[in-house]
């Protein structure tokens, strides 16, 4: 192959050398020299032709790298190319023929050679002579150095080596009459299994190429083709080399100089394909329609390979013959185990294609499925094709193969242009043969090749998207953002700084803890061993030995009573319950049937978590049976046993909802409350009465005098997150508690039950006339309530201390303590269907006054989106995305733009990935998508899609504004600031849907008389009224000569 940079070589004329600026290093040298005898000794007949000596020539340097075994070997061996140098092999010496310098560098290794048993002598060749004479005694010494009379050499004739040295050097051995046999074999098996170190080298390679494909190949195709430009092939393959010289350029942290091109990039388009690795990219412009591109990369020295193919606009067709092709693939790589025949993979694709009823495909399909790849691209001998001779090496762990699937001559007929009629497919990646029974291990999966990430569908008009290809960025409509400065306060600056760094710091974080929770949750890891309901290490499938069934035969046994199966193990049948299994299967192999039990393992098992490192887990069990009829039956009665329990787990998980709490313990020390009421109220009609609040040993009870008989009990163990909110601005004091499973309270499920107490008493003025500020019964009314409120606060103070005094000394497990919502944090919003005062605390984040409550836990939650910030509003919404995704998003609408930045700072202080953006997101359909892909999600960026500052720099127009938000320029700036306020509540509040159990609280309130929430809403009604009528004559003159702003005068409220 021509056209490449040369190796990294000692030359003659490294004026260096001698100094020790080259340095080989000593234990690699020793380790695979020995390697080399080892091989050659044990294979001497079968792969290196029974030679007698081996003679190793390396020529003169080239601009032009070539895939050679001599050279090969000097990497191998030295780290370098040697050029001009002969290595001659005999059973006890190593001799060499080189200049004084290269002579110089090589005479450290004489002691590691000498520590082999091997001696190393140095033939150095004088500058000015040719090196005939050394070449000579190389002769004497080949022929003397066995009792043979014949002697054979080894030697390496297809490696074609220039200059008059090595021209020499083969005149002398032909002229010398020695028999000369071909040993490339034997070095082709022996550079076949690599160590560690050089199966690391051949991952950098692999990672390298990926990366360069992912994020430099993928975004220039998809920018030239979104802007319709035209680049021709030759420019993308020198731009793409250039990466790869300097991987830098796109973030990878290699050595630059350990990084090369294995061969020119490759890229094809346009209905002229040639799928082989010598192809040369044209300069025809890149064609939107099926495009073929190969990227071969090297690190030090070791080879990697990638193919991709990518469909602009596919058809259905297509799409179904990249499938098979997929899917053959795949088969190959899952063939490659060690021990396994190289004939297997030709096997498995054609097998692949059948069962994808896509057979006729096989006469397409290339010929070579792959090679192995080491120093050398292409190994010989490890040829992946229909062809592999049966008597080749079965393959070994530690061998890297390029498995390469391509199909030819393919047509479509429903093409735009001719280009497009005839199209190609092909998908390379390099694979890691893996020890002990592993799967291969594909270096090159990071670089996606599944159909949703290879095609492109192209639409000519924007609108006619469908919602199935709608990307993260498509719902949020595209809208372009600015980042407008709230403040030109230097501090504010500041502050929004410090805010973004701390930002930036969680995003990764976040992106990688979704990403982990929502593939162990798809992988039906969820640490309960794939069930549901309970915890596998609690899990128990015989009590003691005796309650183990006695069984006549060795063989695996099912117990459908006891949940578990038997398998013998050591001549012992050892029982495992069924939720410890993973998976279960049986092949055939001629006679006998392999069953393979595979138990549940790994960082997200439950068990793991809870006694890992101190104890190991068993992987996988394999068991061999004659009895065809009988594995197949055991193999269909563990899955069977599996899906029944599994579906008993699932009912039970769904009947834990309703836990049965434990029975109250009454307390030799009974802390009472009395005088509360209790939100949801109790079930029934009539008159609603306050009860007592009492705290016993182990949960608390409520008890009411209309319901003696039915007491409340709310269990200790039960209570997730409890609050004590002292009256303030509100009329009610409130102990809250949020419960780890609901309970049921009359005939409704809650997880929040709250015991309050009124502060104030219910009063309402007759007269509806103002009364003086100065108004003696004025100011004992408002003393008597300060002193009312003040000694209820201090009642729920005192209750709330002996309680958590309790909790610290008989529950210090469960860590409960009551949180006080932090006021000064507080901001007004919508979070169901009335304005409210939410409030964060230390772990929650509440609204507690108004019905229904809002108790969101931080730890529950994943990200949270600020909405509507901008566009010059008063309001902007918050969405509270959860770490459950089945959870509907919690929206918290009309919260003053105000509050915006003690949100932020909030939010930031407590480890919060929050972002902002112009619009209501449609948050379905988002997540709905990252479920569905959450690797990709991770790969289009994870959360920063909501990024703002992002789209800004890809979004250059303004586009069409949210429907929600519609100014008038001519609207009265002044004029009903409260009904512009109410109206744009109104519009972000209202819903469709219907809360049947606040109807019904409706229902029992009216029949009951009116409840003290109503009044307060009358009571402030009528203040309204009343300001609006006591209007100053001034004020009134104001309106209806209009505002400063003019406009027509406001209309007479009747």
């Amino acid at each position: 192959v021509a056209g490449f940079r040369p190796l990294l070589c000692i030359e003659a004329t490294d004026v260096n050398m001698a100094e020790g600026a080259v340095s080989i290093d000593a234990a690699t040298f020793g380790r695979r020299l020995k390697q080399l005898y080892d091989h050659w000794k044990a294979n001497t007949g079968s792969l290196w032709g029974g030679c007698n000596a081996i003679a190793v020539a390396v020529g003169a340097s080239s601009e032009d790298l070539r895939y050679l075994k001599s050279l090969a070997l000097h990497l191998w061996l030295f780290g370098y190319e040697l050029p001009d140098t002969i290595l001659v092999f005999t059973p006890t010496e190593l001799h060499v023929v080189a200049s004084q310098k290269k002579a110089e560098v090589l005479q450290p290794l004489a002691g590691t050679a000498e520590g082999l048993g091997v001696k190393m002598v140095m033939h150095v060749k004088p500058k000015a002579e040719d090196g005939s004479t050394q070449f000579k005694e190389l002769i004497t010494t080949i022929q003397t150095a066995e009792d043979v009379k014949d002697p054979q050499v080894g030697t390496l004739p297809k490696d074609k080596h220039s200059g008059k040295f090595v021209e020499v050097y083969n005149t002398v051995i032909a002229e010398s009459g020695l028999a000369t046999v071909d040993v490339a074999s034997g070095f082709a098996d022996l550079l076949a299994v690599k160590d560690p170190a050089e199966i690391m080298n051949h991952k950098k390679a692999a990672m390298l190429a990926a990366r360069v494909v992912k994020d430099f190949v993928l975004a220039k195709i998809e920018t030239i083709i979104d802007e319709g430009k035209s680049v021709k092939h030759s420019k993308l393959t020198e731009q793409t080399e250039q990466v790869i010289l300097d991987p830098a350029k796109i973030g990878v942290k290699l050595k630059a100089e350990n990084c090369d091109i294995a061969y020119p990039p490759i890229f094809q388009s346009g209905g002229k394909y040639d799928l082989k690795v010598s192809a040369v990219s044209d300069d025809a412009p890149l064609h939107d329609g099926v495009i073929v591109v190969s990227v071969g990369t090297r690190y030090s020295f070791y080879c990697a390979n990638l193919s991709r193919t990518f469909l602009i606009n596919p058809t259905k067709k297509q799409e179904q013959e990249y499938t098979a092709l997929l899917a053959a693939q795949e088969a190959v790589i899952a063939s490659l185990a060690d021990g396994a025949p190289l004939a297997a993979a030709s096997d498995a694709a054609i097998k692949a294609l059948k069962d994808a009823n896509m057979a006729h495909l096989a006469d397409k399909l290339s010929r070579s499925f792959g090679h192995g790849m080491g120093i050398e691209f292409r190994e010989s001998g490890s040829s992946l094709s229909q062809k592999a001779e049966a008597a080749a090496r079965p393959l070994r762990a530690g061998q890297v193969f390029n498995v390469c699937l391509s199909l030819t001559g393919l047509e479509n007929p429903e093409a735009k242009d001719a280009k497009g009629k005839v199209y190609a497919l092909q998908v390379a990646d390099t694979v890691v043969v893996g020890e002990g029974g592993k799967a291969p291990e594909v270096a090159t999966l990071s670089c996606f090749k599944t159909w949703d990430k290879v095609s492109y569908t192209l639409n000519d008009d924007d609108d006619a998207k469908e919602e199935g290809d709608l990307k993260l960025e498509d719902l949020t409509n595209g809208l372009p953002s600015r980042k407008a400065l709230r403040s030109d306060d230097p501090n504010h600056k500041s502050a929004e700084a410090l805010r973004k760094e701390r930002q930036e710091e969680l995003v990764k974080a976040k992106n990688e803890e979704t990403l982990r929770r929502l593939t162990a949750r798809k992988d039906g890891e969820g640490g309960e061993g794939g069930t549901t309901g309970r915890k596998v290490s609690e899990v128990v499938a015989y009590r003691s030995v005796g309650d183990i069934p006695v069984a006549r035969d060795l063989t695996i046994q099912v117990d459908p009573k006891a949940e578990s199966i038997l398998l013998p193990v050591y001549g012992v049948l050892v029982p495992f319950h069924i939720t410890t299994v993973k998976n279960v299967a049986h092949s055939q192999d001629g006679d006998h049937a392999h069953i393979r039990v595979t138990f549940n393992f790994g960082g997200a098992y439950e068990p793991y978590q809870k006694h890992a490192p101190n104890v190991v887990f068993l992987k996988e069990l394999s068991f061999r049976s004659g009895d065809l009829r009988h594995a197949a039956k055991v193999v269909q009665d563990i899955k069977v046993l599996r899906s029944t329990v599994a579906l008993k787990d699932k009912e039970r998980a769904e009947r834990a909802t309703l836990v049965a709490q434990e029975r109250l313990q009454q307390g030799k020390r009974v802390y009472k409350l009395p005088d509360l009421w209790m939100r949801p109220g109790p079930a029934g009609k009539g008159r609603k009465v306050p009860g007592t609040l009492e705290a016993h040993a182990n949960g608390f009870r409520y008890l009411n005098p209309r319901h003696p008989n039915e007491p409340v009990h709310v269990m200790f163990r039960n209570i997730k997150h409890a609050f004590f909110q002292p009256a303030e601005n509100e009329m009610i004091t409130i102990l809250h508690f949020h419960l780890v499973n609901p309970i049921m309270l009359g005939n409704k499920k809650t997880k929040d039950v709250q015991f309050y107490a009124e502060v104030m008493d219910v009063v309402q003025t007759l007269d509806g006339g103002r009364r003086n500020m100065y108004d003696p019964d004025e100011i004992e009314e408002e003393q008597r309530e300060r002193e009312r409120r003040n000694k209820i606060n201090a009642e729920f103070q005192s209750f709330v201390k002996r309680v958590q005094e309790l909790w610290e000394k008989d529950f210090p497990d469960l860590h409960l303590e009551f949180d006080i919502p932090f006021r000064e944090l507080g901001f007004p919003g919508v979070p169901h269907r009335s304005t409210a005062f939410i409030m964060p605390t230390v772990n929650c984040l509440v609204e507690l006054v108004e019905v229904p409550f809002t108790v969101v836990s931080l730890n529950d939650i994943e990200v949270i989106n600020l909405e509507r910030v901008g566009f010059n509003l008063k309001n902007f919404d918050m969405a509270i995305v959860f770490k459950d995704f089945a959870r509907d998003v919690l929206r918290i609408d009309a919260i003053p733009s105000k509050s915006l930045d003690t949100i932020k700072d909030w939010l930031n202080s407590v480890g919060i990935k929050y972002y902002e953006s112009k619009l209501n997101l449609a948050w379905k359909p988002i997540l709905k998508s990252i479920q569905e892909d959450p690797d990709g999600f991770i790969e289009q960026g994870g959360w920063e899609f909501l990024n703002m500052d992002k789209s800004d720099d890809e979004d250059g127009e303004e586009s069409e504004q949210s429907e929600d938000y519609a100014p008038d320029e001519d609207e009265d700036e002044d004029d009903g600031s409260e009904e512009e306020e109410d109206s744009d509540d109104e519009s972000l509040v209202e819903s469709d849907e219907d809360d049947d159990d606040d109807d019904e609280d409706d229902e029992d309130e009216e029949e009951a008389g009116k409840t003290w929430e109503e009044l307060e809403e009358e009571a402030k009604r009528d203040d309204k009224e009343r300001e609006r009528e006591g209007d100053s004559d001034d004020e009134r003159t104001r309106k209806r000569k209009g505002g400063p702003g003019g406009g027509a005068p406001p209309k007479r409220r009747k």
